[in-house]
């Protein structure tokens, strides 16, 4: 039967991208490692690593073995936090991935708040736009947000605040192209748009929906790009209320419609059966449900 700390050492090698790394972490010599591996490889009767002095790369059979072995590893701290959960307040490094507007919008005033509050934990940040693996990268907590339902997986899912969108756009643009009364007079103004292919509003006002097609002026798929170009009066804009808030009390945009919402879009923490179950990711989820409140956005 193969030794558990083998392949646990196995994992911390791949996590610490090379046996030197792993050796350091682990206070071990390299070559104990490195024979470990080797050991493991040999009762396996499989190549886990392709490695060279310059690489070190899993192959097909490794990256199963380290899934499985990650998983334990995971185990193990989950039953050892367990334990010190009872006598100490949540420690270590928790790893989140979020997008650029919601680190810009979220998170940025958040965390050294909770980073205060739990001064034990070290959090490290991660932001990106695109689709991150929680399990393939090694993330503890993704923070998401999104306009419809998420998809189908095997991760813990906890919806943690709503906000609507509304419509913005600069008061010198507004000036120049009037400012519109109705929903279908936003058919004759321009649009800054988030998605190409379908350049439409619908907008809700109670149990009233209006779908309208402005002109399409401008288009891009992060928030802050039309933010900006909200600002220097290109046209209309449709934006979460958290991130126009701050423009919007500075002058530099105003509401169109205010009564009409352009949609709903959900913040949504996600992790996995294993991590989430970790004191200290539980405890920067608890935080984030319960300080998440945009400026300028209501539940």
């Amino acid at each position: 039967m193969s030794n558990l700390n083998d392949f646990i050492l196995f994992a911390q090698a791949v996590e610490q991208g090379g046996f030197a790394a792993a050796a350091r972490h682990l206070g071990l010599p390299k070559s104990t490692v490195s024979k470990r591996v080797a050991e493991l490889e040999a009762r396996l009767d499989a190549r886990l690593l392709h490695r060279t002095s310059r690489s070190f790369v899993l192959t097909d059979a490794g990256r199963e073995v380290f899934e499985h072995a990650r998983a334990a590893m995971i185990e193990v701290e989950a039953a050892e936090s367990a334990v010190l959960a009872r006598r100490a307040e949540p420690s270590g490094i928790v790893r989140i991935t979020a997008s650029v507007p919601t680190a810009q919008f979220h998170l940025a005033g958040q965390l050294p708040r909770l980073a205060v509050t739990l001064p034990k934990l070290q959090i490290q940040l991660h932001v990106t736009d695109r689709f991150v693996d929680l399990i393939q990268e090694g993330f503890d907590i993704a923070l998401r947000s999104h306009f419809g339902p998420l998809a189908d997986s095997d991760l813990m899912a906890r919806p943690i605040h709503r906000e609507t969108i509304g419509l913005v756009a600069a008061p010198g643009y507004l000036a120049a192209a009037g400012i519109p009364a109705t929903p279908e007079d936003l058919a004759g103004h321009d649009g800054l748009l988030a998605q190409p292919r379908t350049p439409t509003w619908k907008l809700t006002a109670g149990e009233r929906v209006v779908e309208v097609i402005p002109r399409t002026r401008f288009f891009a798929d992060e928030s802050t790009a039309l933010l900006a170009a909200a600002k220097a009066g290109l046209g209309i804009t449709a934006l979460p209320r958290s991130i126009s808030a701050a423009a919007v009390a500075g002058g530099l945009v105003v509401p169109v419609l205010p009564q009409w919402q352009a949609g709903e879009v959900t913040t949504t923490v996600l992790t996995t059966h294993r991590r989430g179950q970790l004191p200290a990711v539980r405890a920067v989820v608890d935080f984030l449900a319960g300080s998440l409140r945009p400026a300028g956005a209501g539940d």
